[in-house]
């Protein structure tokens, strides 16, 4: 690619984004990176996906308007879904561990059925979500 195409893109990234800076200790730094590497999302997409948990967690109806304001658009709506499924990711994540640390003897009890029928909802509103949301 060329320095025009460069200088055109990042004329769009000036116009349409926000550049946010945060400062972070090397070691935490460095840990987030390897994490996101892991997980295979780019570090700015994690930082944004973290944005817009943290605004969902605040996000309360204006005087006279309803909830549906902050995901007006169809861009909002997929940030909002991906959103619900990191979240939904990491309930699934603590149900397995929860699930892998019930006793023999409690296995078959009414507790153990129970999240396992919650897990088996978890995966199939993920599975809709992604499949409707690509």
């Amino acid at each position: 690619m060329g320095a025009t195409s460069n200088e055109s893109k990042q004329r769009w990234n000036r116009e349409h984004y926000a550049l946010l800076k945060a400062y972070v200790s090397h070691e935490t730094a460095a840990a987030f990176k390897s994490r996101c590497r892991e997980d295979g999302v780019s570090v700015s997409g994690r930082i944004g996906e973290l944005i817009i948990r943290h605004l969902a967690d605040g996000l309360k109806p204006k005087e006279g308007n309803s909830i549906s304001y902050a995901v007006n658009t169809r861009a909002m709506r997929r940030k909002a879904v991906a959103a619900a499924v990191g979240i939904i990711e990491m309930v699934l994540d603590a149900g397995t561990d929860y699930m892998d640390n019930i006793p023999i003897n409690l296995q078959n009890s009414q507790p153990h059925d129970a999240a396992e029928q919650t897990m088996e909802a978890l995966v199939e509103a993920l599975g809709i979500l992604c499949e409707a949301y690509q």
